[in-house]
């Protein structure tokens, strides 16, 4: 492999200069460069290369849930395809362009995706969905597009401001749009007819693994009785079996742990600050000192702790960025594969391995 060649670099380049590019599709992308790129001479220096850059993308980013489900399909791809090597550098050209031909294959699964789900998008109805998702955003454009007249209630996603994106995108296409806090879904659930939500990737026992707040969301729309539907790309299924949200490979022990605080309260110096003595009253002697000596701003703050704390800071580190639904929860899927149930998409992620 060439030194020059930095694969992090070409991944993050290829996001900014596409803003539309899902993850997982950047991935393989960069990965055919790391093919041309190449100056492995033997095959298993071909396969160490491809495996190292691999796991270079997955810890280049905090969630690498969709990326890595992009990375282990393309390597799947490079593996079932070494067996049959009889020149290799006839080979290696077959990777490159198959590898273009699966990218150009991939940009077309969110239009085959909202086909799929745009049926289900009734005229009059009234749908919930989180945060910012390209295919979900495209499949209700779709819907609009067919004369269909719904509105759209949209989490703002305070972690990415996600929903703030999506309303700027669906007004634009003409599609009356309401962005809510995230803690308001409750409140909205009983106004709209489905829920409809991304994903970061799709697990073995038919799951979603998606931005925070969608687990919630599914609770809140089963104990409704509301569809909850996800709309994911066949390249985001992941060969991965959580059985709960510490399962995830985004988690870790700085995930909503508690930090310590540091303390800094000097009873005497709060007393003298308020100008209250330090003898101990009580009653209305107490109230009438407060009163006559500490002004409201004052005489509040004199019992707080003075914390010292890095939690600000660190609220974005510590935070998850995506949780885990269970299939009891979804619905169905609409994937480029078609409307699935849960349960089919292991089917699926056999035919895509094997």
């Amino acid at each position: 492999m060439s030194k020059e060649f930095d694969i992090v670099a070409y991944y993050k380049t290829l996001l900014v200069e596409s803003p539309e590019l899902s993850m997982p599709v950047a991935a393989i992308k960069s990965l055919v460069e790391l093919i041309k790129q190449s100056q492995a001479t033997t095959m298993s220096e071909f396969m160490i290369s491809i495996k190292d850059a691999s796991q270079k993308l997955k810890s280049s980013v905090r969630n690498s849930i969709s990326l890595s489900a992009g990375c282990d399909l393309f390597l799947r791809f490079v593996t079932r395809n070494s067996l049959d090597v009889a020149d290799f550098e006839t080979w290696k050209a077959s990777l490159i362009s198959r590898g273009k031909s699966f990218v150009e294959k991939a940009d077309a699964c969110r239009y085959k995706i909202a086909e799929v789900g745009e049926p289900f998008i009734k005229d009059g109805s009234v749908v919930l969905i989180h945060a910012h998702s390209r295919v979900v955003s495209l499949l209700l454009q779709k819907a609009a597009a067919s004369h269909k007249r719904f509105k759209v209630f949209v989490t703002e996603s305070s972690q990415t401001q996600g929903g703030i994106r999506s309303a700027k995108v669906l007004r634009a296409a003409g599609i009356p749009t309401t962005i809510i806090l995230d803690a308001a879904v409750g409140y909205v659930i009983d106004k709209v007819d489905m829920v409809l939500v991304g994903a970061e990737g799709v697990v073995e026992n038919g799951g979603l693994i998606n931005q925070i707040g969608s687990y919630q969301m599914a609770i809140v729309a089963k104990a409704a009785n509301k569809p909850f539907y996800a709309v994911a790309e066949s390249y985001k299924f992941v060969r991965l079996f959580p059985l709960n949200q510490y399962d995830l490979p985004t988690y870790n022990a700085d995930t909503l742990s508690f930090q310590e605080l540091n303390v800094d309260y000097d009873a005497k110096t709060s007393e003298d600050a308020a100008g209250i003595p330090s003898k101990s009253l009580t009653g209305s002697a107490a109230t009438k000192t407060l009163s006559a000596t500490a002004s409201p701003s004052v005489a509040s703050s004199q019992t707080a702790l003075h914390m010292k704390t890095s939690e600000d800071q660190t609220l974005q580190g510590s935070n998850p960025l995506v949780d885990y639904t269970p299939p009891n929860y979804i619905t169905l899927l609409f994937t480029d594969l078609g409307v699935l149930t849960p349960s089919g998409v292991s089917d699926e992620l056999i035919k895509l391995y094997l």
